[in-house]
């Protein structure tokens, strides 16, 4: 069973979202900040982009439940007030109920058993305020198994070292068994994208978070040792990174665990997961292990997360476990 229908709606409601993303970029109100209990921040741009893309999903397919970064609870009190009214403005035509409605509608809780779809609405909500990069991450999820995935990445140039540039701006979209793709924003040029084709682990680009704790850069720094790796990373936010490792810009991307009982999303990994291995890469958990999106909301059978264009995947893997092991039995 293919899943053309769902894609359609998926690249059409992410495209959508971005080209909104562009255009409203330097409305100041866009970037106001509001900070939820676990210290992350979240803006007017993630609640907008919940809503409308929730709102068009669910006008496609009522019968597909979603699961989703926000709720609507930061924009109640005072704190969301001004938040809230500027969320109106640019959902005109929006009653706040229908608007509360459409950003609640990502309250499913995920699970093995049939489809659902999984959306982080800013995946890098701090890039987006530094005026870096942010996607728009939305997946389709079927039976434990991604089988479809769409990223939007507004200020993403054509080159992961080069900058945007003028022409800036792409989405990349994944389905089950049909390849990877990306689509100028600019143009609407649809390209086939593929890894990188290194065979060897030294010539490795690896890509690695902009605000990732000093204990991360040194892990990496690690590997990239052991590996022999000398070019310098590309940093950057959100899964971009993924985008960029599907195209061939950087071969590595490893997120280390390395806080014992974080488990990550699967809104932070779902999409641009499908998009690596259908690029032909290879992703897995630091120790090896496939990702699990059968388990609620988080990948709560994984630990980290390492993702290569697969030829150089068991050699950054026996790194990785050695350099563990160092850390855990020093001397």
């Amino acid at each position: 069973m293919g899943f053309e229908l769902e894609k359609k709606a998926g690249i059409d409601a992410v495209t959508k979202a971005a080209r909104a993303c562009v255009q409203m970029h330097e409305e100041p109100e866009f970037r106001e900040a509001l900070y939820k209990t676990d210290g992350s921040p979240v803006t007017l741009a993630d609640f907008f982009v919940q809503a409308l893309i929730n709102e068009e999903l669910t006008t496609s397919f009522p019968e597909i439940p979603i699961v989703a970064e926000e709720t609507s609870l930061c924009l109640e009190g005072s704190c969301g007030e001004k938040l809230r009214k500027n969320l109106e403005k640019f959902l005109s035509g929006k009653s706040p109920d229908e608007i509360f409605c459409a950003i609640n509608r990502g309250n499913h809780g995920g699970g093995g058993r049939g489809r659902f779809w999984t959306l982080d609405p800013i995946d890098g909500t701090r890039g987006l305020l530094a005026k870096r990069q942010y996607a728009i991450a939305l997946a389709l999820i079927e039976d434990g198994e991604v089988v479809l995935g769409v990223l939007g990445c507004p200020e993403l140039g054509p080159d992961a070292r080069n900058g945007a540039g003028r022409e800036k701006g792409f989405v990349f979209f994944a389905e089950r068994g049909q390849g990877s793709y990306q689509v100028a924003l600019s143009n609407g040029i649809q390209t086939r994208i593929s890894v990188s084709g290194i065979a060897r682990a030294s010539e490795a680009v690896m890509c690695e978070s902009v605000e990732a704790p000093d204990s991360s850069y040194e892990f990496s720094g690690k590997i990239s040792r052991f590996l022999d790796i000398t070019a310098e990373p590309v940093r950057m936010d959100s899964q971009c990174k993924y985008a960029v490792l599907a195209r061939g810009d950087t071969s590595i991307y490893l997120r280390p665990p390395l806080q014992k009982n974080y488990k990550e999303n699967i809104w932070d990994h779902a999409a641009g997961y499908i998009i690596v291995r259908e690029a032909g890469g290879t992703v897995t958990d630091s120790s090896g292990k496939p990702l699990d999106f059968s388990i609620g909301k988080k990948l709560r059978e994984n630990k980290g997360i390492l993702a290569t264009n697969g030829v150089i995947h068991e050699a950054v893997l026996r790194a990785v476990k050695k350099t563990v092991s160092k850390k855990r039995h020093p001397g």
